[in-house]
């Protein structure tokens, strides 16, 4: 097959869309399929590159809204293909892969990753948008694949699609396992200023607007109720970063919170070994949590919030924890208690590898994708 992927975000910006979509054209790549990605020009990065198998077209943007580019030459790039996969949401990218399948006869396969959000009049402007988007972009899609269809059922897209429900298959987001390991180097913990007999609890997300949801915020008010020897290690960078410092100053939690800043997608597997368990305390539009699948990938355990879709990923007891993150005291409760007794701790993150391995590995999503492509055409 002669397939496209379109998504707003790639490598080498570092954000869970744009890694599930080198992945998923990876996997398919190495099942030897034809793989075009088309994305946005970066400072930096060649506008044309081949590796891994796919060929990655950047394209120049028109302009920028949040984290999507107006691509001018899109609909023009997508000709010739057999089918067409659109990472969503993509304000105006969507309806230029939508156009550009309609224009000319291939199918549209598109992967919902989040609904959009905002606050304010913002927010109302972006459920609008994505009312009249769903009803007139997403709803002409051959197939949707929702990470979970918990979350799609849950999500403002889901109710806003509510008569088209066939269209939804789950394709959860996947790791390489040969890469996210529990064998290998831990972090040198001891060069970002981290004792030896601390407990260190992780956090990675990027530390920008359009990632506001990961909620930070609720960590460090949770790390108020954990003792002085639990430490915080925040990976991630972005334009609210010095808000969350200066957010750690004031609750005293500076000399025990790190931020190491961005982090190379394959440089985290040292980070995940070398912390004793990792935390996403995320709100809605949060659909999944690929942090999470990565760290149980390395044998460590996760506190997550309990909300759909993230619900899907994290077996309550077994490998983590579900609270309810907006409680602070809930959440540093549930931290202690996985912290409390290391045996459970690292049994939890056996049976969180063992799980993983076998669910969302990517050859495993690799071949579910295949095998929707092939539904499609028939």
């Amino acid at each position: 097959m002669h397939v496209a992927h379109v998504t707003a975000t790639f490598r080498p910006y570092q954000g869970g869309t744009g890694n599930v979509c080198y992945y998923q054209a990876r996997e398919l790549a190495r099942r030897g399929h034809m793989v075009e990605v088309f994305t946005a020009a970066m400072r930096g990065a060649p506008r044309t590159e081949l590796t891994d198998g796919m060929r990655i077209h950047r394209l120049p943007a028109l302009l920028q809204i949040g984290n999507a580019p107006v691509l001018p030459g899109l609909v023009r790039a997508l000709r010739g293909l057999d089918l067409i996969h659109l990472h969503y949401p993509f304000i105006l990218g969507a309806e230029m892969a939508r156009a550009a399948a309609a224009l000319y006869h291939t199918p549209l396969v598109i992967s919902f990753h989040n609904d959009l959000i905002g606050d304010g009049a913002r927010a109302a402007i972006l459920a609008l948008y994505q009312r009249a988007s769903g009803a007139l972009t997403v709803s002409g899609a051959a197939r949707i694949c929702a990470v979970s269809l918990d979350h799609y059922y849950a999500s403002n897209l889901g109710h806003a699609l509510e008569d088209r429900r066939e269209l939804a298959v789950e394709l959860p987001n996947g790791v390489d396992v040969e890469h996210f390991n529990p064998s290998g180097p831990a972090a040198d913990l001891a060069a970002y200023g981290i004792p030896s007999s601390t407990k260190v609890v992780l956090f990675v997300a990027a530390l920008d607007r359009a990632h506001h949801f990961k909620r930070l915020d609720r960590l460090l008010q949770a790390a108020r109720h954990l003792p002085p020897d639990v430490w915080l290690l925040i990976v991630g960078d972005g334009d609210l970063r010095a808000g969350y410092e200066q957010e750690a100053r004031a609750l005293g939690l500076a000399e025990r919170t790190v931020f190491v800043g961005s982090v190379e997608h394959e440089a985290m597997p040292p980070f995940f070994r070398g912390a004793h368990l990792t935390v996403m305390p995320s709100t809605p539009p949060e659909s999944f949590g690929l942090v999470l699948v990565e760290s149980l990938a390395c044998g460590t355990p996760v506190v997550a919030a309990n909300i759909p879709g993230v619900r899907t990923v994290v077996e309550h007891g077994s490998d983590g924890l579900l609270v309810d993150a907006d409680n602070p005291a809930d959440l540093a409760a549930a931290i202690q208690r996985i912290l409390a007794d290391d045996t459970a701790r690292q049994a939890m993150g056996q049976r969180g590898r063992a799980k993983v391995q076998t669910r969302y590995a990517w050859p495993v999503i690799g071949a579910r994708l295949e095998t929707i492509y092939r539904e499609v055409l028939g």
